[in-house]
Formats: structure tokens, C-alpha cells, sequence
């Protein structure tokens, strides 16, 4: 089997068990959605928006530190001031894990999801080898305001192919996100 078929079936095999997971969910309803603006490789710049489904579960991690994790769809557009300007969309789910001391409003995030985008490469010159790709993403921020109904944080955002195609440039992206909780 070569590269691109088996990137292929591995990229629909991680689809489909995300997909299975987020069906099981026992919580159905947006909880939260968020507006990401960004830079990155080629002169990228970035624009997100996602939204948020909460598990409802947590877990202990250690003395006052508690994980919880929750699903994230979004929706982003790219755009390279290169020698070619050009736009990419990206459709994206990823399931996002965060960290947090229970008397603290700073957490900690991450995740690695499954995205999609509309060309296989960026500007002419970066080439990611597939259309579908794997975002892998690390974070930290801050709730604020009434109930904690609001958020500000950094994320880094890393597409790949994860060497499951040629060639494998990636693309990342620096992010300012503003969340808001419902």
C-alpha cells in the first residue's frame, strides 16, 4: 500500500472513531464558541471560529488539579501574502483536553484533531502532501467575568500529515482566541 492510500485510511479510521465519540456524548448542546485571529509560516494569517461541546466530566489529576475535555468544530480561513496569494479553508473536530487547579481561573489545553482543507498546499510553496491533515494543538488561558462566561488565551496550532504522505511541510499558527461560554 503506498503513502497516500495509507494516509488516507488512517486519516478515515481516526475520523471515524472521533465521530463515534463525539455521537456517544451525553451532552448534545453547544456550550461555548470562540472567535481565533493568527499568524504564522509564508506570512500566514489566520482567522478561526469554533464551537464547544463540554463531556461534563472531570477528573482528579492530583491535589487541587482537575483535567475535564470537551469537542471542538471549527471553522478557519488562511490567507499567505506570498509570491501567490492565495486562501485555504480548514474544517477541523478535535477533541480538547484542559487542565486546571480548582481555585484558579488559568487553565491549560490541548489536543490533536482531524482537519480538512481545501488545497494541499499553501501559497505554491508549502506543500503538506494531503488535503487531510492532523492539528495538534497546545494552549493556556484565562476565564473571566461573570460565571467565568469568558475566555482569553494563546494557542499554537501545528497541521501535518504526519509524515503519512510526501512531501510534509506543515503549517503553524500562533493564535489569540476569545471564548465565550453559554
Amino acid at each position: 500500500m503506498n503513502q497516500a492510500a495509507r494516509f488516507v485510511r488512517t486519516t478515515f479510521s481516526a475520523i471515524t472513531l472521533i465521530l463515534g465519540l463525539a455521537v456517544t456524548s451525553t451532552a448534545h448542546a453547544i456550550t461555548g464558541s470562540g472567535v481565533e485571529l493568527g499568524y504564522g509560516v509564508e506570512h500566514t494569517t489566520a482567522v478561526r471560529v469554533g464551537a464547544r461541546w463540554d463531556w461534563n466530566t472531570y477528573w482528579s489529576v492530583s491535589d487541587g488539579w482537575i483535567a475535564s475535555g470537551f469537542w471542538e468544530a471549527s471553522l478557519a480561513y488562511l490567507h499567505s501574502d506570498g509570491p501567490v496569494n492565495s486562501g485555504i479553508w480548514d474544517a477541523g473536530i478535535t477533541p480538547v483536553f484542559r487542565l486546571r487547579s480548582g481555585v484558579s481561573r488559568f487553565f491549560l489545553e490541548g489536543g490533536i484533531g482531524a482537519h480538512y482543507l481545501t488545497r494541499d498546499c499553501l501559497n505554491n510553496c508549502r506543500q503538506l502532501g494531503s488535503k487531510l491533515l492532523f492539528g495538534d494543538l497546545l494552549g493556556f488561558g484565562w476565564n473571566f467575568g461573570e460565571k467565568d462566561r469568558y475566555e482569553l488565551g494563546y494557542r499554537f496550532l501545528h497541521h501535518s500529515n504526519a509524515y503519512l504522505a510526501e512531501p510534509n511541510d506543515g503549517v503553524n499558527l500562533h493564535l489569540i482566541r476569545l471564548g465565550f461560554n453559554y
